[in-house]
């Protein structure tokens, strides 16, 4: 059992930060967003923000991409619908005003840092390891697939269809 010491954080801090920095994204972009500012708009301080994240990329990817039931994988009943509704919602996330000003900040960093890159990775490691490879092993047993089909490479199909999908309209 672990005893939390001093006193508990205040959620609400939490929620005033990542809307902050949702919010300061969309104004400054990327490159030019500072903790600094998101702790001034959001009432607090740079220490209590990274006491909560250990950089700005890691408050920006928890920001914009917030795990919620949305992220949940879906289960249309066909692994044909669960992938097209993955793209789908995958490409509503990533057109937000803050994701499209995220995203290259966020991709230079995570390309040139490999342990940032597996951190931001790992808050969605559930959902596309366990989670996806159930589906494939149900999808399997369905017939909608071949058993050799793994969930590296079903995120691979997901990611690259949107992000193509997106550079293309």
């Amino acid at each position: 059992m672990t005893t939390e010491l001093g006193r508990p954080r205040d959620k609400r801090i939490d929620g005033a930060v990542l809307r902050s920095a949702v919010e300061l994204l969309a104004e400054t972009g990327y490159a030019d967003l500072s903790v600094d500012a998101i702790a001034r708009q959001a009432g607090t301080s740079k220490p209590s923000i990274y006491r909560r994240w250990p950089s700005k990329a890691h408050l920006v990817h928890e920001a914009v991409f917030p795990i919620t039931d949305a992220t949940a994988l879906p289960n249309t009943g066909s692994l044909a619908g669960d992938v097209r509704e993955m793209v789908s919602r995958t490409a509503a996330v990533l057109t937000t005003p803050a994701a499209r000003a995220a995203l290259p900040g966020l991709v230079g960093e995570m390309a040139a840092d490999l342990t940032l890159h597996a951190a931001l990775l790992e808050r969605f490691g559930d959902i596309l390891s366990r989670g996806l490879t159930d589906r494939l092993a149900e999808a399997v047993a369905r017939g909608e697939v071949r058993a050799d089909v793994t969930a590296a490479e079903i995120v691979e199909v997901v990611a690259g269809t949107t992000f193509l999908a997106l550079l293309t309209r």
